[in-house]
């Protein structure tokens, strides 16, 4: 809101209470609901009416507050989430519907879905799928794929989750409630109402030199309480990931090498950095490179890195090259995929104040102990005087490892003694926020006569931008797992990330794999064709079985379940084929083919120490209480690792209590990325299940087979009918208290990348039926088939869940999304997949078992994307005779293949 608008006095009904409120009419309804109203419940993911994440109703009607002046409300009733849910029959119903089937996951987006379903069904209308895609249309979620919202729409009834359950059960999101009443709170909800505000200044340049002018001038006469520059970094200007890659400056010094990298940071009232003049700075653009292949050609970004190389991986196993021209036909091709950005719904945001001698920083993090550590380097301290309190994470999927908005506060906060906070504006964090690594590939896979693959040789070249961030896994990652899950005898991969002056490419769900398995499925598409084979057989005849070597020489007795998952496929493959072919010759203009792809992803860090810790105790009370550190970005782990802890223990899970992450209370979890923390830290879990049951057992005189009962005044055991009480001791804190670890068992690699590096692979198969109308280039998706190997479903329907949102990050990886620096900057030029992208899913859970995991479980959450996109492309293939190397596969490229192809 501007200072130069007068503020009047506004009259509106808030959830049932008559309200009047100092502001300026043309003040956005959203910032007055939030920041002076305080309703937290509405949810800023665009202030462009993009996301509807905003959505409230006005007189009964849906519309985005970030759209609508205050002044628009004057005299009218306006209902938000957490009003509906506390006093609307309806909205209570859908509430508990929304828990039934977990369609919140992540929750930022389910204000604005669960408030525009209100109005629908209040309408009385007859609801169908597509009457219910087309109310919520105006809303994105970047977390489920929509289908389980869609149901719980249309399954909005007075029946009750599913409340209690150890391993196996489809129980409710034990996080969940919040997130469907509207109390749920995110890195932007919990900042102080006295904060201060922090705003970057950033780079409007790929590389530019820069100097400074009178800074205290200027911040006097602007009314600031603070400018930041590097001078002002009382310990290292640098953070970053993984050791001995930690290159990236708080602030930059003397050149930007990315457009929107910072370069100062301004304190003060929010509402004066609105209206800031023009800071004094002046910018010498110079050359920039944005490509791997110009960067070759270019002077160093970092001077210790040869040829802007920030390094390579490698694999090999027997002889690729000898093997290749012995093989009886051999496919090869070229791929590319650019930049993907993460789009969660939730911009980054953070908030710091100083407590004594230490730091407290809450924020929207997938990573607290690696935020400690970094801001701790940062700002010259011990680990152990800075603590941070994660938020609720509106989606993360690999960029909210990194720091991003908590250097910037930390700082202020340190320097002022003040509550300092900063939100990212949608533009900001696309702009410049870590993105998933731009690739070219070229690969040739050789078979023998009978279709058994002989070799495959792989060289992958990834733009990793101006920092390292995660590009040194990416790079180690990929050419493990470049072979897809098959049997290759003979191979030999390669990979480089490549340093430009684009923004810095970092984690994003898959870790390089993604975009290699567009590589290597489209290959074995081609390969199947050239030696009349099915296609789905192809792929099951080759997959890799237990005891069987994996490309690194790692041998699985257990838990190799890619043949199981090709098998569940079978049945709609052959109806698919057999569907598509009679449509097919009656309707040539529009075409219908079906895709198939297999995926694997190794579950944890690669041939390193990657360890989680899990606290437990049990009060004098007899209250169990789980330090559950791990932080749900969505996927679930408050609730698997608290079942795979109950189950353990021997206790039903509404017995326990979860005490979120922090870092001052709970141990450190490790990052939630890879796929490890149902796997990771579930096993911490168990074990620590385990070993508080064995001291409850011990201190009762109880069997193994006891029952164990935590009740108000302590613990009971029953035993042969008998029940007693634990006599439990005298304690200022726990009575009996536990800490277990987990480390998955991994070895290094050798020089050819020969070793163990993952102790756990998921793996999946997905099939996919789509349109393609061969005039237009536009394609319609019909139904996706998923099989996963999930080892144990620890709760299937968190499981499916995964696997929906998977596809649709899949699908915008297919055809869509492309982020093109200093332009598609916001969300409607970014385009992601909408309610009418997704069509129905399938989903079939293999349990085949593993000897590491807790249960025999496994990690999803990579997976579950890995073949999506594949195939797709290979759907696309099959009904139009055109193959898409380039991504994305957007109409006019799947129109321009097809008129190459002479159709």
């Amino acid at each position: 809101m501007s200072l130069d608008e007068p503020k009047g006095h506004i009259g509106f009904t808030l959830n049932g209470d008559e309200i009047t409120i100092p502001s300026p009419v043309t003040a956005r309804l959203s910032e007055v609901l939030r920041e002076v109203a305080g309703a937290k419940d509405v949810k800023v993911g665009c202030n462009a009416g993009d996301c509807g994440a905003c959505t409230v109703l006005v007189d009964g009607a849906p519309v985005c507050a970030c759209l609508t002046a205050v002044g628009q409300v004057s005299g009218r009733a306006v209902e938000t989430q957490s009003g509906l849910v506390a006093g609307d029959v309806v909205a209570q119903r859908l509430a508990r519907s929304f828990q039934r089937h977990q369609a919140a996951q992540c929750g930022i987006c389910t204000p604005g879905m669960m408030v525009s379903a209100v109005a629908l069904l209040r309408s009385g209308q007859t609801l169908d799928e597509a009457r219910v895609a087309d109310a919520l249309g105006g809303v994105l979620c970047r977390c489920t794929g929509y289908r389980k919202i869609i149901a719980a729409v249309l399954d909005a009834s007075e029946s009750d989750p599913v409340a209690e359950g150890g391993v196996g059960a489809r129980i409710e999101r034990l996080d969940g409630w919040p997130k469907v009443s509207g109390t749920e709170r995110f890195g932007d909800d919990v900042a102080p109402a006295d904060a201060l505000s922090v705003m970057v200044i950033r780079s409007p340049y790929h590389r530019a030199a820069f100097t400074f002018g009178d800074l205290e001038s200027w911040r006097e006469e602007a009314g600031l309480d603070l400018i930041l520059t590097a001078a002002d970094v009382p310990g290292d200007n640098l953070f970053g990931v993984i050791p001995g890659f930690i290159d990236q400056p708080v602030f930059a010094v003397d050149e930007a090498k990315y457009r929107g990298e910072p370069v100062a940071a301004v304190v003060g009232a929010a509402e004066l950095l609105a209206a800031l003049p023009p800071f004094p700075v002046t910018w010498e653009e110079r050359p920039a490179v944005l490509t791997p292949e110009d960067a070759a050609k270019a002077d160093l970004l970092h001077p210790t890195r040869a040829g802007n190389v920030m390094c390579r991986g490698y694999v090999a196993r027997g002889d690729a090259a000898g093997a290749m021209k012995g093989a009886s036909v051999r496919v090869s091709g070229d791929f590319s995929t650019g930049f993907i950005e993460h789009a969660y719904i939730e911009p980054e945001a953070a908030s710091a104040r100083r407590v004594g001698n230490r730091i407290e920083v809450s924020c929207c993090t997938q990573a607290p102990y690696m935020n400690r550590d970094g801001l701790a380097g940062i700002l010259g301290l011990k680990p152990e005087d800075v603590r941070i309190l994660p938020t609720a994470v509106g989606g993360g999927f690999g960029s909210k490892l990194d720091l991003s908005a908590q250097p910037y506060v930390a700082l202020a906060a340190w320097i002022l003694d003040r509550p300092v906070r900063m939100a990212y504006t949608r533009t900001e964090s696309i702009a410049t926020t870590t993105k998933r690594h731009p690739s070219a590939v070229h690969m040739e896979i050789g078979a023998d006569e009978d279709g058994r693959i002989v070799a495959a040789t792989f060289d992958g070249v990834f733009n990793t931008g101006a920092y390292s961030s995660w590009g040194p896994t990416v790079a180690n990652r990929v050419p493990i797992h470049a072979s897809g899950p098959y049997l290759t005898p003979n191979y030999e991969a390669k990979s480089a990330g490549i340093h430009t002056n684009t923004v810095s490419c970092g984690a994003f769900r898959g870790f390089g794999v993604p975009q290699s398995a567009v590589a290597q499925e489209q290959l074995y598409d081609m390969l199947a064709d050239r030696l009349g084979i099915d296609r789905l057989e192809l792929r099951r005849r080759n997959a890799i079985r237990n005891g069987e070597p994996t490309v690194t020489g790692q041998v699985f007795e257990t838990g190799m379940g890619i043949d199981a998952c090709f098998d569940a496929l079978k049945p709609e493959w052959d109806r698919a084929l057999a569907e598509a072919e009679a449509h097919n010759a009656a309707r040539p203009a529009r075409r219908r083919g079906v895709g198939v792809a297999g995926g694997w992803y190794g579950c944890g860090n690669t041939s390193m120490s990657n360890p989680s810790t899990i606290r437990a105790g049990v009060t004098p009370a007899g209250e169990v209480m789980l330090h559950q550190g791990a932080v749900d970005i969505g996927q679930g782990s408050n609730t698997v690792i608290a079942q795979i802890f109950a189950t353990a223990l021997g206790v039903p899970v509404s017995a326990v209590t979860l005490v979120g992450a922090d870092t001052d209370v709970t141990p450190d979890a490790g990052k939630t990325s890879a796929s490890r923390q149902t796997f990771v830290t579930g096993n911490a879990a168990r074990l620590a299940g385990e070993a508080l049951r064995a001291q409850i057992l011990r201190l009762g005189n109880g069997g193994q087979g006891a029952e164990i009962t935590p009740a108000g005044d302590g613990i009971a055991l029953t035993e042969d009918g008998v029940t007693r009480r634990v006599p439990l001791p005298e304690a200022e804190g726990y009575a009996l208290e536990v800490v277990e670890t987990y480390d998955p068992p991994t070895l290094p690699m050798d020089a050819n990348g020969q070793g163990s590096p993952y102790a756990v692979f998921g793996t999946a198969a997905q099939m996919v039926e789509l349109e393609v109308d061969m005039e237009l280039g536009t394609v319609r998706l019909l139904k996706f088939t998923a099989a996963h190997d999930v080892g144990r479903a620890i709760n299937p329907l968190l499981a499916e869940g995964q696997i929906e949102g998977g596809i649709a990050q899949g699908i915008g990886l297919a055809m869509m999304e492309s982020f093109i620096p200093g332009r598609t900057e916001n969300l409607h030029d970014y385009l992601i997949p909408t309610i009418g992208d997704v069509p129905a899913i399938e989903s079939i859970l293999i349990e085949s078992g593993d000897m590491h995991g807790p249960y025999g479980a496994k990690g999803l959450g990579e997976h579950c994307l890995i073949p999506t996109a594949p195939a797709v492309l290979n759907a696309i293939a099959h009904a139009s005779g055109a193959r898409i190397h380039h991504l994305p596969a957007t109409p006019d490229r799947v129109r321009a293949a097809i008129l190459a192809k002479g159709h």
